[in-house]
């Protein structure tokens, strides 16, 4: 296919991708806000159509950015300028694997001769408006999970909850025999039954509130926001009427 003449084609670097020992690098830490409360909505720009229905800004945009790039710093040193094939979970995850590429190409491009990555788009959903539904669904966009065989993977997700989601993608994956699959995610929430899966790339550990804005949704809304924001839990009827009304159109 084309992906494996571009690898023949491309100087490949000798050393495989190494880990640290100690496992995944530290992320940073955000406090539940009853210990320290999140960022006050009038500090910063808030889209008006969203600008009453919202607690607070728990990540800003600025930060998202750089902790992003750090990030792509981290996967290229483990790496060692490898080849990647990048996965990108639909539909909140398109906001992080677009900034993520932006950087890992940036990194690339000053360190190797290497092409960075290739990539496809999957589907992996058990949310149901505010809630984990516990059923777990891997769907390919216009793509083979055959192209996965014989390489490294790095699967993007915009959040890990439970770990459950997560836990169960990675054996569907492994059945096409990647040589490695790692996951990065931007955030992974604090939840009260964690399953224990550990993200190998992990931008925020977040208290367990129902988070939107970067491209995390609520019934297709806040996709636009550039901030993570806690929504307001007075605000989700209104938009549950507006979801049903939008879907009765």
């Amino acid at each position: 296919g084309i992906a494996s003449k571009m690898e023949e084609a491309t100087p490949r670097a000798k050393v495989e991708p190494t880990f640290p020992e100690s496992g995944p690098r530290p992320c940073i830490f955000i406090p539940d806000t009853e210990v320290q409360p999140a960022y006050p909505l009038e500090a910063f720009s808030i889209p008006l159509h969203y600008a009453d229905d919202l607690e607070s800004v728990l990540i800003p945009s600025g930060l998202i950015q750089s902790r992003a790039e750090k990030l792509a710093e981290d996967i290229y040193s483990d790496y060692g300028g490898s080849m990647i094939h990048m996965l990108c979970c639909l539909k909140g995850g398109a906001g992080f694997f677009s900034d993520l590429m932006v950087y890992l190409k940036r990194a690339y491009s000053r360190r190797t001769p290497t092409v960075p990555f290739t990539f496809d788009f999957i589907r992996v959903s058990s949310y149901k408006g505010t809630e984990s539904t516990g059923e777990i669904k891997v769907h390919a966009t216009g793509m083979d999970f055959d192209v996965i065989r014989g390489r490294h993977v790095l699967l993007v997700e915009d959040i890990v909850d439970t770990g459950r989601t997560m836990a169960a993608t990675i054996p569907h994956l492994q059945q096409y025999d990647p040589k490695s699959i790692r996951v990065c995610s931007l955030l992974q929430k604090r939840v009260p039954n964690p399953s224990g899966f550990v993200v190998d790339y992990l931008g925020f550990s977040v208290p367990n509130h129902f988070v939107v804005g970067y491209c995390l949704d609520y019934e297709e809304f806040f996709r636009d926001m550039d901030h993570i924001c806690i929504i307001d839990k007075k605000s989700i009827p209104k938009y549950d009427a507006m979801a049903h009304e939008h879907m009765g159109k």
